[in-house]
């Protein structure tokens, strides 16, 4: 099993898919473990000195003026654990739970919050073994960071609360930890708060999605290219010159991607001639670049924010330590999800947009008026038969879904903890309608793929292109979609099974792996 080192430095993408999805194992390094133990050093004088401090020996939020005794400190980080640890509704996912876990770890690690080297240690464990506290979906709102869903994980830490084990079984934390051979911790000053005072649930919920959108607009690439191909589209709007015009570098690349997808089509060559009058085809085939760049475009802005934000230490309060090993404790505002909330919300945008388009192409297919000679809803016997025209009413209604979905939930606050938190960001609500964002971008490629693969099956038995073979890369996803049961054209059958094994062919990257078998890396 892979393992993460976590240090003083920032966790990467691909460390938070590997932990939040794969399972890896973490490890904390001996440079992140003596940074804590400084920080903590800072945090027992603070404890010890007879002035208050915020979050070391006061209450919390609007109840930070009251001074809270030695004695009952240890309660006090108790009672902040619990009492937040409020949320509501289903589960959450266990890759979003994980990779909140490390985020919140890695924050830990930088030797800013004052936690004990022994807290740290136990929440590693947790993930090593495969520990995952029940966290819900409703209890954030992203300022102060993600309290309720890291309130829930800090429990486990505890011994309480639920959690499911490694083999996915749902159990109490005190007893997941005792089969692991892991004792829970009594918190000390500082460290309740420290758990749960971050951005780390919209974080992680955005590095994931980065993680699948990128291979998501390549897919589209591919299936926008089946389109093209198997509507008799020209690919002579994509020539480079043409998008030098315009030097965007997301549709430069896409451009790029749909040339080489098209590279060696009969179907393509058999219609371009100079007799050939199709220089303006639909907006949904002639402008997939212009789209699905706009979107690489939008990725990439919200990688560069995921980027900062993984090299942050967000906590309030925060450890600053001087040069002489000396430090202080400061209250800050580092916690407010806006600026991850907004690019949350900015690629729901663009997935709804991709996802427009390309069901726009794939009602294309379904229509004998703008199919150029293919049978009504790709049906083999019309008016008996019924073919596609279902798949797409499946992909409107998740395209309306998307649209819904794209409206922003960081434009929305509601005051709270006594108008102490009277602006907060919402952002883990904006993650969390950008999973199902997603998941619907994923499910309206799956039947474009689908149709498009049909749609070229067909070319090669009508008309004009009978016989004629298809490009290297759609043969390739035709054959793919062939060996996973998805059937090329024929009578009627069940079709909701051969949706859901394109679905899954599109999420794994399989389609894009079988496009890219033959035409090399896309860009």
């Amino acid at each position: 099993m892979r393992s993460v080192h976590v240090g003083i430095g920032p966790v990467t993408l691909s460390d938070v898919v590997a932990v939040g999805r794969d399972g890896a194992a973490v490890e904390l390094t001996e440079e992140a473990l003596a940074g804590i133990a400084r920080a903590r050093r800072v945090i027992e004088d603070l404890a010890a000195a007879p002035t208050p401090s915020y979050g070391v020996s006061t209450g919390f939020g609007a109840l930070a003026t009251r001074h809270i005794p030695p004695e009952r400190r240890r309660d006090l980080q108790r009672s902040l654990v619990r009492s937040h640890a409020a949320g509501s509704g289903p589960e959450v996912e266990r890759e979003v739970v994980r990779a909140m876990m490390l985020l919140r770890l890695s924050t830990l690690a930088t030797g800013r919050t004052g936690v004990r080297p022994e807290t740290a240690q136990l929440l590693a464990d947790l993930l090593t073994h495969g520990i995952t506290p029940v966290v819900h979906e409703y209890g954030s709102l992203g300022c102060s960071g993600d309290l309720s869903p890291l309130a829930h994980c800090a429990l486990a830490l505890l011994g309480e609360g639920e959690v499911r084990d490694s083999a996915g079984v749902l159990r109490p934390a005190a007893d997941a930890l005792a089969a692991a051979g892991l004792a829970p911790v009594e918190l000390a000053e500082k460290e309740g708060l420290a758990l749960i005072n971050g951005t780390d649930g919209m974080l992680g919920m955005l590095l994931l999605a980065l993680h699948d959108l990128r291979m998501l607009l390549r897919t589209a690439d591919v299936t926008a290219a089946m389109s093209v191909e198997a509507q008799l589209g020209t690919d002579r709007v994509f020539a480079e010159e043409l998008q030098a015009l315009r030097p965007h570098p997301g549709q430069a690349a896409s451009a790029a991607n749909l040339r080489v997808l098209l590279t060696d089509s009969g179907v393509v060559a058999s219609h371009r001639g100079p007799d050939c009058n199709r220089v303006q085809d639909a907006y949904s085939l002639r402008c997939a670049p212009q789209v699905h760049g706009a979107a690489r475009d939008t990725v990439e802005h919200a990688a560069g924010v995921a980027g900062r934000e993984l090299a942050s230490a967000i906590d309030n309060p925060v450890v600053l330590l001087a040069a002489d090993g000396s430090g202080r404790v400061e209250s800050n505002g580092n916690f407010h999800g806006a600026p991850v909330g907004y690019v949350l919300d900015f690629l729901a945008i663009a997935v709804a947009d991709v996802a427009s388009m390309a069901e726009r192409r794939t009602d294309r297919f379904l229509d004998r008026t703008r199919s150029h000679g293919l049978p009504p809803f790709l049906a083999d016997d019309p008016g008996v038969d019924s073919g596609l025209m279902i798949a797409q009413y499946t992909q409107a209604g998740i395209v309306s879904e998307l649209k819904r979905l794209a409206v922003p939930a960081s434009v929305d606050s509601i005051p709270s903890s006594a108008m102490q938190e009277d602006h907060v960001s919402m952002g883990w609500a904006a993650g969390r309608k950008l999973r199902r964002a997603v998941d619907g971008l994923t499910r309206v490629l799956a039947i474009e793929a689908m149709a498009a693969a049909r749609a070229v099956e067909l070319r090669g038995t009508l008309g004009s292109t009978r016989g004629v073979s298809p490009s290297p890369a759609a043969g390739a996803v035709v054959r793919l979609l062939h060996e996973a049961g998805v059937a090329g054209p024929g009578p009627d059958r069940h079709l909701s099974p051969e949706i859901e094994a394109c679905v899954e062919l599109v999420r794994t990257g399989a389609v894009l792996a079988a496009a890219e078998s033959v035409v090399g890396e896309l860009g």
